[in-house]
């Protein structure tokens, strides 16, 4: 190994320690990619240029990421100013008998709405129909936060499978397929999921659950607040949105990691436009489109019927949200409707950015380490590049045991590790690369270790596991400790990790 080998993997672990510090990885991404440069050719103005390159790079690779992110906020953004979004959840409330079956109706359209619109835009309509309607049933607001933390920002989020921007930031770095990971991210996701919504329900829920407590939840009070029965998050001076539960003290609002959690959701503040006949033909018409748009991508990936290509997913849903962005405005604002698409698009770019932009410069140091972009990061002219993270990883293969077990427990600790940071997805492209450093000689599938390390992080910072993620928003509308929900949250998760790593390695 050469001294740029040695510089890499002293800024990779130092990365790994930043974001387990939950600390801002931005400096340590940019420290790390300038000190291998210059130690790779000794030009300290090639190494300054390299930087610069990395993140550009990382940029070209991954902005459909954030393209697909406006579109689909920019659609929710419109069908709120309509009010369509809360009457797309409302006929799931009637479902809601008892605390049970609350229990699992919520679980399950969390689930759904999570996956093709993200969990935490999915809340305001959740908030404002079924969180009122489960905890009525009988279901306590800890359990009903159980359901939505687990359903949506563990199992959905984890897997990503609808949108796929998850497969494809972790296939950037391992080189595989985003398809594929996506398939095997999906059954993970599944396992993890299941398992941790049966411990909780024999751990907390069930032992909890007292029927008729509708005097819990006062409608008056909700309304006025930006609480559960309103569906719309409580501004603060600042514009943030409310912290979660009664519990000060257990959440660190200082945190420098930047999360869904701390970004206003376009349309969530603007005056919802009365048009009840138009508000409920959009809210049929969105899910069903989408539900086609899923039945074609499933004709696609499992058949010949329709034309597919790998990566197609985000693509499809992008172009879809943006035809029905532009739809519902055109349909309910006539008269400025070219205004309102414009602005709905560039709010939901700056979401984008505020919720995904730190990506950017942990994609470019670990691009930095994969041949296939090192050598336009270094300037190289022939374009090809050193594999810096490869024989970092093949130099010590012979004390790596060769083991697929030992493989994926690895995988899942780096991706925990990973997700520390409180956004779960800003160390894909490095925990990509890795599985597919590992994978070779642990004899095991490099998409399988690459979606096995992809639901750790995002079942941790995602989050389910720590307190400084969007977990906060779940609380925030439940209406509970934040602190006290991780502690509920982590033996189930922790046991549906560990289940899904010794599944990962008996199915593939």
């Amino acid at each position: 190994m050469t001294v740029a080998h040695i510089v890499f993997l002293l800024g990779l672990v130092g990365l790994i320690v930043a974001m387990a510090l939950r600390k801002n990885v931005l400096i340590p991404a940019v420290a790390a990619t300038f000190a291998t440069a210059l130690a790779y050719d000794g030009n300290v103005a090639s190494a300054v240029m390299a930087v610069f390159r990395a993140t550009l790079t990382a940029g070209g690779a991954l902005f459909e990421i954030f393209v697909v992110i406006a579109a689909v906020t920019s659609m929710l953004a419109a069908m709120r100013s309509i009010g369509a979004d809360e009457l797309m959840v409302r006929p799931f409330g009637r479902w809601m008998i008892n605390g049970r079956v609350a229990y699992v109706v919520l679980f399950v359209v969390t689930y759904l709405l999570s996956l093709f619109f993200w969990p935490t835009p999915a809340l305001a309509p959740i908030g404002a129909v079924l969180l009122p309607a489960a905890i009525k049933a009988g279901l306590p607001p800890l359990g009903a936060a159980l359901a939505l933390a687990i359903s949506g920002q563990g199992m959905a989020l984890s897997s990503d499978y609808v949108i796929g921007l998850a497969p494809s930031i972790s296939a950037s770095g391992a080189g595989v397929p985003a398809d594929d990971i996506a398939d095997r991210a999906l059954v993970l996701s599944l396992i993890v999921g299941l398992t941790a919504a049966v411990l909780a329900w024999f751990l907390t829920i069930r032992k909890e659950i007292v029927r008729h407590s509708a005097n819990l939840v006062s409608p008056t009070d909700d309304s006025a607040t930006g609480g559960p029965a309103s569906g719309r998050p409580a501004a603060r001076p600042n514009g943030d949105l409310p912290a979660a539960g009664t519990d000060h003290t257990e959440t660190d609002h200082t945190a420098p990691v930047s999360t869904v959690a701390d970004v206003d959701l376009p349309g969530t503040l603007a005056p919802v436009l009365t048009r009840p006949a138009r508000a409920r033909a959009w809210a049929i018409a969105v899910p069903a489109t989408f539900g086609l748009v899923l039945v074609y991508m499933m004709l696609g990936r499992f058949t010949d019927l329709v034309p597919w290509s790998d990566g197609a997913g985000a693509s499809l849903v992008g172009g879809t949200a943006l035809v029905l962005m532009a739809a519902v405005t055109l349909t309910t604002r006539p008269a400025d409707t070219l205004e309102h698409c414009a602005t709905h698009f560039v709010d939901g770019l700056v979401y984008a950015f505020k919720a995904m932009g730190i990506i950017l410069p942990v994609a470019g140091f670990v691009y930095l380490g994969i041949p296939d972009y090192s050598g336009s990061i270094l300037g190289l002219e022939d374009g090809t590049g050193p594999a810096f993270l490869f024989d970092t990883v093949e130099s010590i293969q012979s004390y790596i045991p060769d083991n697929g077990l030992f493989a994926a427990f690895s995988m899942l600790l780096i991706g925990m590790l990973i997700g520390l940071d409180g956004s779960g997805w800003a160390g894909l492209p490095l925990t990509g690369g890795i599985a597919a450093a590992l994978a070779p000689q642990a004899g095991m599938d490099t998409a399988t270790l690459a979606a096995l390390a992809q639901n750790a992080a995002t079942w941790t910072g995602g989050g389910t596991l720590v307190i400084w993620s969007s977990l906060i928003v779940v609380a925030g509308f439940c209406r509970v400790p934040v602190g006290d929900l991780v502690r509920r949250l982590a033996i189930p998760v922790a046991s549906g990790l560990l289940v899904a790593a010794v599944a990962a390695v008996v199915i593939w």
